[in-house]
């Protein structure tokens, strides 16, 4: 399947080219210490990917030194229709929700509401006799937390709360059979059901990716007094002039809603039209801090530059210096490992020991990462499933190789 996307090259270009004032950017020329012809040759290889059949289009934007360098946009964001990828396009970012949320709820942390080691149950009571599955060699035993399960571990995915897709854990069994993961109600009621069922293991002893930061979410509006969404607005979305951030789209900007494609199993792209494509077009009672949310590639640009400006964007202040270092920088305990040790995790997100990159992804295959030692932010957005990051890693490698030493 070849079918040539078009492809909008914007701020690639000589010395004297100006940035975007889309994310935040006015007046500045293009940095001169990357190569722009190896930003123009990684794009070529995005378009051999469209043209490939390999993924229906892909977004990216690329910000040195707080310049804009680099913004493409190829391929369709509707293959069936022709329709081409925009730079308004709206994405579902999925779990690059949760530093959103590690960030909403830091703000509460800077006005004094709760320190990261409070223990969760003095904030949420039903998670004060949680027990621990253990395994014995007749089964198992539900053991009481030895050190009860904090803030930290929940923002470090620690908490011994897991999403249940693991399909040879009890624990995840009934997480399945609870429906837990499921996006009815309200997050308040899924704190109940989680009360409820046994941690995988004891807090602070290993990392299990989970629903840890819907708990972080919820706190939020605990420590807030205010609905999750309403807050993120008012705080992070309004101020930091993210317009197309949120928890859905509005029905006047369906339009602009990136479609989600799938692989068959002749790897052949098929338009996805179940739950997942259609959930994020109406208005939701349960507002998922750990992979609700939807976004623009701008927006979110506007929201790593704040992180990495620490804590500030454009004279306004969503974050204290302090916070911002908390977040990116490694918080698991001395019990806990992620990635084998090699990489260390901050909140909500991974951090590169030796550079301090702070990173994540979401489930439809984007994927953004901050480099304070480079000065240095990557975006990169399509919308493919199952999750497939090996187009955002190589984009990124790209990128790294194109910065002139």
């Amino acid at each position: 399947m070849k079918k040539r996307g078009l492809v909008l090259f914007i701020s690639i270009g000589v010395l004297s080219l100006f940035v975007s004032c889309t994310s935040g950017r006015k007046g500045t020329p293009v940095s001169s210490d990357i190569s722009i012809d190896s930003l123009k040759a990684a794009e070529a290889t995005i378009q051999s990917w469209v043209d490939e059949g390999k993924i229906a289009g892909f977004s990216t934007l690329v910000i040195k030194n707080g310049q804009e360098v680099q913004r493409a946009n190829i391929g369709y964001a509707n293959i069936e229709n022709q329709k081409p990828l925009e730079s308004d396009a709206i994405f579902r970012i999925f779990s690059m929700t949760k530093p959103v949320t590690a960030v909403a709820l830091m703000t509460l942390f800077d006005e004094g509401k709760f320190q990261l080691d409070d223990k969760v149950s003095k904030y949420i009571p039903e998670f004060e006799e949680i027990k621990v599955y253990t395994p014995t060699e007749d089964g198992f035993t539900l053991e009481p937390q030895q050190n009860e399960m904090t803030i930290r571990n929940l923002l470090t995915h620690t908490s011994g709360i897991s999403y249940g897709w693991d399909y040879d854990s009890y624990v995840d069994s009934v997480y399945r059979a609870r429906n837990v993961g499921g996006w009815d109600g309200t997050i308040g009621e899924k704190m109940k059901l989680l009360g409820d069922i046994p941690l995988n293991f004891q807090p602070g002893t290993e990392w299990k990716y989970g629903l840890s930061i819907d708990v972080a979410g919820y706190l939020v509006e605990v420590f807030s007094g205010e609905p999750m969404d309403e807050y993120f607005r008012k705080t992070i979305f309004e101020p930091l002039k993210m317009k197309d951030a949120g928890f859905y789209v509005p029905e006047n900007k369906h339009d602009r809603l990136c479609d989600v494609y799938n692989v068959d199993e002749n790897g052949v792209l098929k338009l996805e039209t179940g739950g997942l494509a259609e959930g994020f077009k109406h208005p939701v009672t349960l507002f998922s801090g750990g992979g609700g949310m939807v976004a623009s590639i701008d927006d979110y640009a506007r929201f790593c530059q704040m992180l990495l400006n620490g804590g500030e964007l454009d004279d306004v202040r969503i974050l204290s210096e302090d916070a911002v270092n908390l977040i990116m920088t490694n918080q698991l305990p001395e019990t806990a490992t992620y990635d084998e040790g090699k990489t260390g995790f901050g909140l909500s997100g991974t951090v590169n020991p030796e550079s301090g990159e702070y990173s994540w992804a979401g489930m439809a295959s984007t994927n953004f990462w901050i480099n304070p030692e480079t000065d240095l932010i990557i975006i990169s957005c399509t919308q493919l499933l199952p999750s497939n990051f090996t187009y955002g890693n190589e984009f990124k490698k790209m990128v790294e190789n194109a910065l002139i030493q």
